[in-house]
């Protein structure tokens, strides 16, 4: 009689094998942006080796440009499901996270596991079945192609929704010595057998374990006002890994979305910046050598379903029983997201760079802005408005994005381009153009002017 996993195996293949070649949208895989430099790319098929990963993976990585030596990885992890799974192929693609990761010298790395739909997630989700395996040898061998072997050894910051939130937790507590925070949007590893999955294996919590920052983020719809429907388990999920790994003393916060339900939503206003303090409070000075441990003093803590947050050298209570927050700034923007997700941003965003004029063409290249992101740019034509480039539309997920957005925090494709025709400029007649950016809360950077492209027109 065939074993369980060969079955599953079997399952896998099937579906695998009835997918028609010949049509595009029935091959959500092979659809990807380009991967060149700053961009790298490696793949890996299924194995059938017992205790490898079953299904084929892709990890995307972006380094960024002029940095030496890499200080850590910035990883975006993907949700269960077809859909999800084909996400994260645009995940390294995102100019928001993209600049977070550059703020601190990390590179931005997004998997992509090939499981088709009615798959067990947990094959790949539960980085004990081969996945953690295959994201090491990813590390290596993007490694290789980049000329950056560090990135094989250097500090981790995870971001994971859904089932990814399960392997970013599973990474935690199986190797916590390379992770240096971990935000779990919808999803959390089990610390206690569950009588409903008896197949997955709980985790064991160490002390190491204990001293990784941890967010998670569960949407208000998932169990917390909305009791019932698909995915209504997910408070609870996270309320039990709550209690068990901060009433361990634990580092570990709950930010509940007030919006939202297994969608990401906005919570990347509030993950993008609770990373960026957790990296700074953590990544070592000199590589190679261990993470940082946060220090205490100056944390505030909030109840899990709160929304205020209150200094822990004068909260009275049990520390224990609510969620840890590492600094007054984290804690501000998190009351501002229990509200209403609309974290502020008093910072303009970067003016746009390589502003270049091709006859009436214009192209541009733009960073984002750390706290807030790209909604737009705006074009101007000697020095008046002529036009808004604001990519592919309304965002339904949350505040409008240039690069909109899909529903596991990834950027759509096509990728929006930074590119704009004067249709309506007059022949014979040299005007001046300049861009600017804006971000999410529609803050406006200075504009920068046009120069002639390198073999242009003009």
């Amino acid at each position: 009689m065939p074993s369980p996993r060969l079955c599953l195996l079997l399952v896998v293949f099937s579906a695998l094998a009835v997918v028609d070649r010949t049509s595009a949208q029935e091959r959500p895989y092979d659809v990807f942006p380009e991967a060149k430099p700053p961009y790298f790319r490696v793949r890996y098929k299924p194995s059938t080796e017992p205790g490898e990963l079953i299904f084929a993976v892709n990890y995307t990585v972006w380094i960024p440009q002029g940095v030496e030596t890499l200080r850590g990885i910035v990883v975006h992890q993907h949700g269960c499901g077809e859909g999800s799974c084909s996400s994260g192929l645009t995940g390294a693609y995102d100019l928001h996270w993209q600049a977070l990761a550059k703020k601190h010298n990390c590179a931005l790395l997004s998997p992509s596991y090939e499981q088709p739909e009615k798959a067990e997630c947990q094959m790949w989700c539960d980085p004990r079945n081969g996945s953690a395996a295959a994201f090491d040898r990813s590390l290596v061998d993007l490694g290789k192609l980049s000329g950056h072997p560090e990135l094989a050894s250097v500090p981790l910051a995870l971001w994971g929704h859904s089932g990814g939130g399960h392997w970013c937790g599973g990474l935690v507590l199986t190797q916590p010595e390379r992770v240096a925070a971990a935000w779990l949007r919808s999803g959390v590893p089990l610390l206690v057998a569950n009588p409903d999955r008896p197949a997955i294996k709980p985790y064991t919590l160490s002390r190491a374990a204990l001293r990784v920052p941890i967010m998670c983020n569960p949407g208000t719809k998932e169990g917390v006002t909305v009791k019932d429907g698909r995915f209504a388990k997910v408070w609870p999920a996270n309320l039990a890994f709550f209690e068990k790994v901060r009433g361990s003393g634990g580092l570990l916060g709950i930010a509940i979305d007030p919006l939202t339900a297994h969608e990401c939503g906005n919570s990347r206003y509030l993950a993008i910046p609770w990373l960026d303090q957790c990296l700074s409070l953590r990544l070592p000075d000199q590589p190679g050598q261990a993470l940082r441990e946060i220090s205490l003093e100056g944390a505030w803590l909030a109840e899990p379903t709160g929304a205020t947050a209150t200094r822990a050298a004068k909260f009275e209570g049990d520390p224990l029983k609510v969620g840890w927050l590492p600094n007054e700034a984290i804690a501000e923007a998190w009351m501002q997201f229990r509200k209403d997700t609309n974290v502020v941003d008093a910072t303009p965003p970067p003016a746009p760079s390589r502003v270049e004029l091709d006859g009436h063409r214009l192209r541009w290249f733009a960073e984002a802005d750390v706290e807030s992101g790209i909604q737009k740019f705006i074009v101007l034509r000697d020095g008046k408005f002529l036009a808004e480039v604001a990519g592919s539309g309304r965002n339904r997920f949350g505040r409008d994005l240039f690069q909109n957005l899909q529903y596991s925090d990834t950027p759509a494709q096509p990728l929006a381009k930074m590119e704009f025709v004067d249709e309506a400029a007059e022949q014979a007649v040299d005007h001046g153009y300049s861009v600017v950016t804006v971000n999410t809360v529609c803050l406006k950077s200075i504009p920068t002017s046009a120069v002639p492209a390198a073999g242009g027109n003009d």
